[in-house]
């Protein structure tokens, strides 16, 4: 079996036919209407590449690919206009191409507050969870090129975002652990000696706290296999979690470990506010890259090479969701080819053509992406407007 294998024959790629913006950063308005292919997007810095991948990631549940506050994305307030464009809110309508047909897809802000509105069929729905039915999303950044290097936090995001793609409740449950945390340890700097609450919040850490920890190790262990099966330029990568839950999972049966950490943080409790963060946890827990052929840690690699890593794991993600959820998920890749040399730039154009997803690229030289004449359509992005090629 090789990685081309793991993407099922029968399998039916998510794409964006419409897309509709209202008010969204640099775009007063913007009317696309699409080919169910890739898209590359092309045009000088500050044009609004991104801002167009930011609108698609929106069509899934999240925070976005850049984790903006809503009020954020409103269009910068200029000149005399400042008053009245201020706090506007803003708007994402398109329509997906699913495995069930084509879906009518509406989000966005409303004006005065910083809530994210849901309309799926034109039907409201309180949770944005709901998107998940039709829509998943993989995006690498320029701002993710540091993440072998940087703090563990920004890597449990990364691989939270790659479970959610197969488990649609973690995003809840991590939601839910993190809660009870800051309120854990809020009561405990405020030398509130309250144990019976402390108690329930430490019973839902627990309970969520196993529950992540298992789910990212599932998603850990099978991404890991699935870049194991990769050939060609993209190195092949080992992954692996580490933390105290992820070693007692592996070794104990759930309930013993959540035990152990049920006892750890009321033995951290006991000693008073100076421990309020707690000593273990999922909050506590990294994600280890290394590059096999090199036998190197990822965050000792050169900046290339941890690229390279970096979309090895996220073309086997995609390939991943391909085989086990029959559809293709929307990948959105910011900035990518520009920084690959030829070889492995034609190997992800090639990576591409093969999951037959509708891929979407940005860059500022369209001669970047020459091989992909045939396969994609370009969108020529300027000062706020973008318009397709000929």
């Amino acid at each position: 079996m090789n990685a081309t294998s793991l993407t099922a024959a029968g399998t039916d790629s998510l794409a964006v036919t419409r897309l509709r913006l209202t008010r969204f950063r640099n775009y007063a308005s913007l009317a696309l209407d699409l080919e169910p292919i890739t898209v590359v997007a092309t045009g000088p810095n500050g044009a609004g590449k991104t801002n167009l991948l930011e609108a698609i990631s929106f069509l899934a549940p999240g925070r976005g690919l850049r984790g903006a506050r809503l009020s954020d994305i409103d269009p910068a307030p200029v000149g005399e206009t400042a008053c009245t464009a201020k706090d506007v809110g803003w708007a994402v309508a398109a329509t997906v191409k699913t495995s069930r047909g084509p879906i009518e897809i509406g989000t966005g802000r409303t004006s005065g507050e910083e809530r994210r509105t849901v309309r799926i069929a034109g039907k409201p729905h309180k949770s944005q969870a709901a998107l998940s039915e039709f829509v998943s999303a993989v995006w690498l950044t320029p701002q993710m090129d540091r993440i072998f290097v940087d703090s563990p936090s920004g890597r449990r995001r990364f691989l939270d975002r790659l479970v959610f793609g197969f488990d649609t409740a973690h995003s809840a449950r991590v939601s839910a652990y993190e809660s009870a945390m800051r309120q854990r340890a809020k009561l405990l700097r405020d030398g509130v000696g309250d144990d019976v609450w402390l108690s329930v919040l430490e019973s839902t850490m627990v309970e969520r706290g196993i529950a992540i920890a298992a789910a990212r190790r599932e998603i850990t262990e099978r991404l890991h296999r699935a870049c194991m099966l990769a050939d060609g330029p993209f190195p092949q990568a080992t992954l692996m979690l580490e933390g105290s839950l992820e070693t007692w999972l592996e070794t104990l049966p759930a309930l013993e470990a959540e035990d152990r950490m049920r006892d750890a943080l009321a033995a951290a409790r006991r000693e008073g506010a100076e421990t309020a963060r707690a000593p273990v946890g999922p909050h506590r827990s990294d994600l280890r890259v290394m590059h096999v052929e090199k036998g190197e840690p990822a965050d000792l690699c050169s900046t290339g090479e941890q690229k390279a890593l970096l979309i090895a794991i996220v073309l086997a993600d995609a390939r991943l969701r391909a085989a086990e959820r029959s559809a293709t998920p929307l990948l959105l890749l910011d900035e990518v080819a520009a920084h690959l040399d030829s070889e492995r730039r034609t190997a992800l154009f090639h990576a591409i053509r093969d999951l037959g997803a509708q891929v979407w690229l940005t860059g500022t030289d369209q001669v970047t992406f020459e091989e992909m004449q045939s396969d994609a359509q370009f969108l020529d992005v300027r000062g706020g407007q973008a318009c397709l090629q000929a």
